[in-house]
């Protein structure tokens, strides 16, 4: 899901990967000076929807003089949205499926290799939004770990946590690991990249998508993630029938893996045909999607904030736990939870959405909250918001 910088993916200026592949000592070049200039922060990236998150954060840092170090899982689309990006880092790891013994097992296995690089590199903080197996390393390593997350529901360990959390504020203290210092930002994890967008409408030429359809992007449910609940499998069958026959709609199909694409056009082979579902070939700029779609139905976390964060109608088939920030999206009418397969007729509106020239330029404080408590916990002046207990 790439978005546009302030300028360009390679005004980040990243240096080439070591012979390990491990990004090393990305410095400005003319660095700020403050007591966090030459310390080293490891970045873990974990699942696809991470690589456009911490892209701007990489960036601060940078300006900041910290020296930044980079791996990453393979799984879901997170290699080719590295290589969208022209970022290079170690990919270490993969994605064993939904087996949860199995999921176990990929975590120890991706801690080991991971030890070496984290041994050799020291850094002073371990950053991640949700890598047990970097906690893991860290743990053994001594190195102090800061996790971010955004749903409560998918995060905790029950024996390994993380020195430091950070999350919206609008998920509760309570929801949060004891034993782990709490720290909160303002807003979503979208808004700290999602108003950077520039929208470019040839993605819409690009997919052979006319001027006059009503373009509608659908997410499928995460099937292997260990929260699914099939009832999202039903919700996604039921919008694809509904969406059947309409005049117009073109439904941009994201699956999560080549494995669910497979599936998708094994199952909706007459949708694809008729040209009602377009899947497309490769890693596309999805902010730029989302843009330029008219709704947006998803069984995904990120892709429901991205939109709400973007202003653009969305509606959530994800029937697993609600977090507490989708719940408070719901409350402020910025998302609509799709219930039960009656809720996909009376509830989804296919209509043209008025869309701006651009996202609103408005204050987003999300990135500067997160950069103040990075910048606090490398000097060791962080207060915590909440201490859990």
């Amino acid at each position: 899901m790439k978005i546009e910088l302030e300028a360009n993916p390679a005004a980040l200026q990243i240096a080439p990967a070591d012979e390990a592949g491990v990004l090393e000592k990305t410095r400005p070049s003319k660095p700020s000076k403050g007591s966090v200039q030459g310390q080293r922060v490891w970045i873990d990236i974990d699942n696809s929807p991470h690589v456009p998150f911490f892209l701007p954060i990489i960036e601060e840092l940078r300006r900041q003089g910290v020296e930044v170090s980079l791996t990453a899982r393979d799984m879901y689309q997170v290699r080719e949205l590295l290589e969208f990006f022209h970022l290079p880092c170690k990919v270490i790891g993969g994605h064993y499926g939904k087996n949860k013994a199995l999921k176990v097992l990929a975590n120890c296995s991706r801690a080991v290799q991971l030890i070496p690089m984290a041994a050799r590199l020291r850094p002073d903080l371990a950053l991640s939004h949700g890598s047990r197996a970097q906690i893991l390393v860290c743990k053994a390593l001594g190195i102090q770990t800061l996790m971010m997350h955004d749903y409560e529901h998918s995060t905790k360990t029950g024996f390994l946590e993380p020195d430091w959390t950070l999350t919206p504020d609008v998920i509760p203290d309570k929801a949060i690991t004891a034993g782990t210092r709490t720290l909160k930002y303002p807003g979503l994890k979208e808004d700290i990249y999602a108003h950077r967008l520039r929208p470019d409408p040839s993605i819409l030429n690009d997919l052979g998508i006319r001027k006059d359809d009503l373009v509608v992007t659908l997410r499928p449910p995460a099937t292997e993630a260990h929260y699914h609940n099939p009832e999202s499998e039903k919700l996604f069958a039921a919008t694809l029938r509904m969406l059947q026959g309409k005049p117009h709609v073109r439904a941009v199909t994201l699956p999560r893996n080549a494995r669910q694409k497979k599936q998708l056009q094994e199952e909706w082979a007459d949708l694809i045909a008729s040209g009602l579902m377009v899947i497309p070939d490769a890693a596309l700029d999805g902010l730029n999607l989302i843009w330029f779609s008219d709704l947006v139905v998803s069984g995904g976390g990120t892709m429901n904030r991205e939109a709400a964060a973007l202003g653009v109608p969305v509606y959530s088939i994800f029937r697993g736990k609600i977090g507490a920030v989708d719940q408070w999206l719901t409350d402020n009418g910025r998302l609509t939870l799709i219930e039960k397969v009656e809720d996909v007729e009376s509830k989804i509106i296919l209509a043209r959405r008025n869309r701006p020239a651009a996202p609103a330029s408005i204050s987003r404080p999300a990135l500067r909250s997160v950069m103040d408590s990075l910048v606090s916990i490398l000097e060791g002046k962080c207060l915590t918001h909440h201490s859990a207990q």
